[in-house]
């Protein structure tokens, strides 16, 4: 069965407290939804628990909390009616509906083992003052629901308050900076404030004459209540007259107002650790208070913290109207049907090696639903469905859409029209998410388990051995329609809608015809570079052997450290589990400290391997038509970049003599004349630049100069002529290091010199381009401040650890803060020009076309007659794909192969 992703617990992410204000919002939940709407048939009325679980689930959602609890007021006796017997004595009469709702809420609160608290004599606001206060004393982030303003007092950089603004269905995220931006008053402020404005509500009078805007005006030139009570003689005036006439008054509302933050209770925040549902009585009292809509009980399953160690409950199930479809079938179920958009899900043959469509099935909103094979399609079922996938009026809702648009083609279906990929759709919701597959999905955000595939046939890959597997394909159609009904708003509330339209779809498009194009290949080339490597493999175990006087595994860990540490002594690096540690960075540092050759021949060894691996990885996916056909995925890196696998192009060497012998293993096709490459030059410093504005690094782009030269000499403090090798080296190091969040310990790490020095380094670079500096320290507060980053056109990425108490997790956060900016923008620009550039190729119609995108480079295989000007294409849409201060810069290169392209 399949499993819910789990909440993150403490040990993993930054500790979240939840708490929210019972009485509070099960009253507001009363008055958002019609009593006479929500009742059992035994005459219980429900609206307030209803509206009150419902908000409680997507607050569950949104918040993800590791700690959460409920606080309720117990009666109107507090140790304020004590001291003024007035207070809230205005309040009318609960409505007898509401009576009986809140115990209800309690007993559905249990069964999510729920901590509630009810302290006699107290508040339920201050229950929450004193959680939240020691919460954030022990690094907490602490989110309160509650619709009480007093609880304004608690904000804090740690301390948010969701204040309802619209029943429950709406809240408000009140911060220090919304406080201060409604009220014109910090939050310690507000108490201050509310005490001078009065709150009928709670039966606290007011000063007459006197509103917001005077209580505001009065704690702001005065500082603080104390002081204007203090000074009131200075208050000019009626309203001062009015001031002085109700001092008592408004001493008494200031002391009312004050939370009290040290309530006795018999547990601390740390105990309100999250645990999972009783699911069984939560069932009984969903079933009790005859709550059968089934995606308010999804909801609220979902956000059951232990849903990972359950077996998901189907919920009902997905309820499809299926037929599975016969021969001459097809065409009159789409003309009934096709005129909505449909959900499709398909069996992927791809990877089987035939290029095949597997079994079919389409699903509506409404319910009706069909299975077909294609197999059995006849002529007038063949037309009308590749009329209805080349139609783009008609909407497809697809799940991973690349690989259907893929093998769609190869069956000579061509696939337009598709307005949501659910795939995509979560990663840019939840960029940082591991997986993407589509039950997950389901199970997170539809509370509802997908049918099972056929037993070791996969995820998707189904068969039509019986309807029941039919059945099954179909609910997946359905399921993916409504996960994108769940999507659409999600990706409206963090603004990526038009990233999903206008950029993540069409690059899917893209990728799927490189994908089908692929890139030819010389077997021979590779495989004589195999060879070679494996020669060169072989050649360093005998010396390695040889340096020791005896064989070894240089492949156990075990054995290496044995030799290195046992037999010859040599200096003990870092301390593992499982020993000494062994690896590269290890490796290099014994060759320093040592004269002892088995290090660097180890290391040798590692990278010849390496080689050998990478090619024969290669070799083997070369395929009958002598081309090699990687597939491209847009959600592995949260960056927004590209990655490739089967083969993963992105470990082919760039820099080195063996990584550019790899490739010209690349070759061009058969009826093409060459390859041609483009790429960016320094195009992540050039962002950098741009978004910091730093008029130095600004002008070192515009001078026409070697840009690390020009950099050097200002940092150094040299004419540029003066500039040595060493000197641009490290500036290149330490320029780029920036952009991807380089620390100073790392920077020496780098350039293999003392931290001391890559940190004065840095401190110089910073003297001298003070924009770069500011902006990457803003880049850090403001994440820290809204919780993520965001590129120039708007792609999110979350950091939740950016608020860590673990020194090594928010400095890693801090670190992709600093990086996530930049590389998301260069990651962005990079699709937008390869998209530019295939539009122009299309509408030129020329036969040229783009094979691969690895890392800032694209690569296209030019038709004879073309190339000039295919370059001149490139070059004029990759340079207009966005405007930057520092203006883009394209180098062109062509060749017979990968490595002559190079430029």
């Amino acid at each position: 069965m399949a499993k819910t992703a789990s909440l993150n617990t403490a040990s993993e992410s930054p500790r979240r407290l939840l708490l929210m204000d019972g009485h509070s919002l099960a009253y507001r939940a009363f008055f958002a939804l019609p009593a006479e709407n929500f009742s059992t048939t035994t005459g219980q009325t429900t609206n307030a628990i209803y509206g009150f679980a419902s908000m409680l689930a997507n607050t569950l959602r949104d918040e993800a909390p590791t700690h959460f609890a409920v606080a309720f007021d117990v009666s109107r006796k507090t140790w304020r009616s004590e001291e003024y017997p007035e207070y809230k004595a205005n309040r009318s009469k609960s409505p007898d509906e509401f009576k009986g709702q809140v115990e209800l809420i309690g007993e559905l609160l249990d069964a999510m083992r729920v901590k509630r608290f009810a302290i006699d004599g107290f508040e339920a606001d201050d229950v929450i003052a004193t959680l939240a206060t020691q919460a954030e004393a022990e690094g907490f982030q602490v989110s309160i629901v509650t619709g009480d303003r007093d609880s304004f007092q608690l904000i804090s950089d740690q301390v948010t308050v969701l204040y309802p603004t619209k029943g429950v269905s709406e809240l408000t995220r009140f911060t220090p900076e919304k406080v201060q931006e409604k009220y014109g008053l910090s939050p310690s402020q507000y108490p201050d404030f509310a005490a001078l404005r009065g709150d009928p509500s709670d039966n606290l009078p007011g000063i007459p004459g006197v509103g917001e805007k005077t209580a505001t005006k009065w704690i702001t030139q005065f500082g603080s209540f104390a002081a204007l009570v203090e000074r009131a003689d200075e208050v000019k005036g009626k309203a001062g007259e009015n001031l002085r006439a109700h001092l008592d008054a408004v001493r008494l509302n200031r002391r009312l107002t004050e939370m009290v933050r040290d309530v006795a209770l018999d547990c601390l925040p740390e105990d309100l650790v999250r645990t999972p549902y009783d699911r069984d009585a939560l069932t009984v009292a969903l079933d009790a208070l005859e709550f059968r809509n089934s995606n308010f009980r999804e909801r609220l399953f979902a956000a059951d913290p232990g849903a990972a160690d359950q077996e998901v409950e189907p919920a009902g199930g997905v309820e499809v109207d299926g037929t599975v479809l016969g021969t001459g079938e097809l065409a009159p179920w789409l003309a009934e049907h096709a005129g909505t958009a449909l959900g499709l899900a398909t069996v992927d043959d791809w990877k089987l090696g035939a290029g095949r469509v597997g079994e079919v099935a389409l699903a509506t909103a409404e319910g009706p639903a069909a299975w077909f094979d294609p197999a059995e399609l006849d002529e007038s079922d063949e037309r009308a469905f590749a009329a209805w996938c080349a139609d783009a009026d008609r909407p497809k809702v697809l799940h991973n859409a690349k690989a259907v648009l893929r093998v769609f083609a190869e069956h000579g279906w061509q696939l337009d029209g598709v307005t949501m990929d659910t795939a995509l759709a979560a990663y840019l919701v939840q960029p940082g998410r591991r997986s993407f597959a589509l039950d997950a999905l389901s199970v997170e955000f539809l509370g509802r388990e997908l049918p099972r595939p056929a037993e070791g046939s996969g995820q998707l890959a189904l068969g039509a051995d019986d309807a029941a597997e039919a059945d099954a394909l179909m609910g997946h159609a359905r399921s993916i329609l409504d996960l994108a009904d769940a999507f659409t708003g999600r990706l409206a509330d963090v603004g990526a809608g038009e990233l999903l339209h206008g950029m993540e779809l069409p690059t899917s498009a893209l990728l799927a015809r490189m994908e089908r194009a692929g890139i030819a290949a010389d077997r021979e080339w590779l495989t004589g570079l195999e060879q070679q490597f494996a020669a060169a493999v072989q050649q360093a175990v005998q010396e390695a052997h040889a340096s020791v006087g005896h064989e070894f595994n240089l492949g156990s860990p075990k054995q290496l450290q044995e030799v290195l540490f046992g037999e010859l002594g040599l200096p003990k690096t870092k301390k593992t589990k499982t020993g000494y540690t062994t690896d590269a960075d290890a490796l290099a540092w014994l060759a320093a400290q040592t004269e002892h050759e088995l290090p660097v021949l180890m290391l040798r060894y590692r990278e010849q391997a390496k080689l050998r691996t990478t090619v024969e990885g290669l070799i083997k996916t070369i395929g009958a038509d002598g081309r090699i056909h990687t597939t491209f995925s847009q959600t592995v890196a949260a960056t927004g970049r590209l990655s490739s696998t089967d083969p993963n192009l992105q470990n082919v060497p760039v820099r080195t003599d063996e990584g550019r012998a790899i490739r010209r293993g690349f070759v061009v096709g058969e009826g093409y004349e060459s390859l041609m490459t483009a790429d960016y030059s320094q195009i992540e410093l050039r962002v950098m630049a741009h978004l910091s504005e730093d008029e130095g690094l600004l002008e070192a782009f515009t001078s026409g100069e070697d840009l690390h030269t020009t950099v050097a000499s200002q940092v150094f403090s040299v004419e540029k002529e003066q500039v040595d090798p060493e000197m641009r080296r490290k500036i290149k190091a330490m320029s780029y290091g920036l952009a991807y969040g380089l620390s100073a310990f790392g920077l020496s790490q780098q350039l293999n010199i003392a931290a001391d020095e890559a940190r004065r380094l840095m401190d110089t670079f910073f003297e001298r381009f003070g924009g770069v500096r500011d902006y990457l320290h803003r880049a850090v507060e403001e994440a820290r401040a809204v919780g993520y980053t965001q590129t120039m056109l708007g792609r999110r990425r979350y950091l939740p650890d950016l608020s860590s108490d673990n020194r090594q997790r928010r400095e890693m956060a801090e670190r992709m803060a600093l990086n996530a900016p930049i590389q998301g923008t260069a990651a962005d620009i990079v699709k937008i020009a390869m998209l530019r550039v295939d539009s122009a190729l299309r509408e030129e119609q020329l036969t040229s076309r783009m094979l691969l995108q690895v890392h800032d480079e694209i690569v296209l295989e030019i038709a004879p007659g073309e190339r000039e000007k295919v370059e001149a294409l490139v070059r004029r849409e990759m340079a207009g794909a966005v405007q930057l201060r520092a203006r883009l810069d394209v180098s062109v290169g062509s060749g017979p192969d990968w490595e002559s392209a190079a430029h």
